[in-house]
């Protein structure tokens, strides 16, 4: 069974559970069009559609109960509103919920076990990173246990060594180079990695986290790594033969998505419009002092390292130094005005972290691996307005950029534009 199969057919099987307890409890099918996508959307944010390595479909039904009494209750509302007559009765509107929960819960029992089936049948390479000791544990048990569905290939062992050929798990080979974990990851076609340590915690995992995500790999985090924040595993997490696990959500490291492309089309297409004349005159007058040439183009790395053309009003001409204009346009902030055409073609945002020179970028990558290199860079940052500016500690910016991220809002993006406005305006007072 495909991975990304799992996702669909459990939403198809809450969407027939849904129809099934509509039919049973004598309700008006049209009640259907509003039920199936409330319910979808509650099971799919809670993360019901995506589920662990070793999911029971009875530990769910609490979970589906509460989201369909929730769902059911919703639509039952909205169509008394709309039509009183239609509305559900008070034994048709529990005997609903319930039949929900029930259905949805054997629907993804028949998934389950097909899934399980499926595993066994041909399981998923996977590396195992972490303490030596517990990762040759851990691959001992997933090794005598197929129906988790992941067949260890390769030990990439962190903290002290432990003598070849001793412990469980011992037949999994030891990658203790990039060259090695290279070659395992191309000849087993590996496409998921345990981490048995937080990543965060050691230098070398984070590099290996990192490479895995850009790698497209499911990440999964096992043993002591599935708590969050030093705290214990959450209860209902699922396990691999005892060992606690949770799959790593990478979803907060791409900040906004949508609704932050809205927010910079929006703002940056209404600044673009009022500063046009202010940005028509600029350049004139570059173009009047200086020649030809009014536009510098500046290589960047953009998002996930993708390069960019970044523009800027030329201040001065090559080799030389800044004029009288130049200077006054680099004290202004004016020459950064044609970056809202970056904005406008994606390559920036308004709000994100500096965007950096290419091979800046690839050693920051090497050096803090859990910098957040999958945001677009933006015109000003929450590094940026803390003063935290080009030869600022990289270490400070990278905490910076990942606390933006993990809490990212169109509010914030708000506020850290009006502080960085605030701030242009007052050091300009200041002088």
């Amino acid at each position: 069974m495909p991975r990304r199969a799992v996702p669909v057919l459990l939403a198809a099987a809450d969407a027939l559970a849904a129809a099934g307890a509509v039919l049973l409890v004598g309700a008006d099918p049209a009640l259907l069009a509003g039920l199936v996508p409330v319910l979808l959307l509650l099971t799919a944010r809670a993360g019901l559609h995506r589920p662990g390595p070793a999911p029971a479909a009875l530990e769910e039904v609490a979970p589906l109960l509460w989201r369909a009494a929730a769902g059911w209750c919703a639509v039952a509302a909205a169509l008394a509103a709309l039509q009183p007559g239609r509305a559900l009765g008070p034994v048709a509107l529990p005997a609903g919920v319930v039949l929900q929960a029930v259905l949805a819960a054997a629907g993804r029992a028949v998934v389950y076990r097909a899934r399980r089936a499926a595993a066994r049948r041909r399981p998923r390479s996977a590396l195992l990173v972490g303490p030596e000791p517990t990762a040759r544990q851990l691959a001992a048990a997933l090794r005598a246990h197929p129906e988790y569905g992941l067949r260890p290939v390769g030990v990439v062992p962190t903290g002290p060594a432990v003598p070849d050929g001793t412990g469980a798990g011992a037949t999994v080979p030891l990658l203790r180079s990039s060259e090695a974990l290279t070659r395992a990851v191309i000849r087993h076609t590996v496409r998921d990695a345990v981490f048995l340590l937080p990543p965060e915690s050691d230098p070398y995992a984070a590099a290996l986290l990192h490479r895995f995500l850009r790698q497209g790999a499911a990440v999964w985090l096992a043993g002591a790594a599935a708590g969050h924040d030093g705290q214990p595993p959450a209860p209902g997490t699922g396990h691999l033969w005892g060992f606690a696990c949770r799959p790593l959500r990478t979803g907060r490291r791409r900040p906004g998505g949508p609704a932050k492309r809205a927010l910079d089309l929006v703002l940056a297409s209404v600044a673009l419009l009022l500063t046009a004349p202010l940005l028509a005159t600029c350049a004139l007058a570059v173009r009047l002092v200086d020649g030809p040439g009014v536009l510098c183009r500046q290589d960047r790395a953009g998002r996930d390292g993708r390069r960019f053309a970044l523009l800027r009003l030329r201040t001065a001409r090559p080799g030389a130094r800044p004029g009288r204009l130049g200077k006054w346009l680099r004290a202004t902030s004016l020459d950064g005005l044609p970056q809202l055409f970056n904005v406008l073609r994606g390559e920036l945002s308004l709000v994100g972290p500096r965007p950096e020179r290419p091979s800046r970028a690839a050693e920051l990558a090497r050096r803090h691996p859990d910098r957040v290199a999958a945001m677009p860079p933006g015109l000003t940052g929450l590094a940026q307005v803390h003063g935290l500016r080009e030869g600022a500690s990289a270490e400070d910016r990278a905490r910076f950029d990942a606390r933006y991220a993990d809490g990212w809002s169109p509010g914030a993006d708000l506020r850290i534009l009006l502080r960085a406005t605030a701030r242009r305006l007052l050091r300009r007072e200041g002088r």
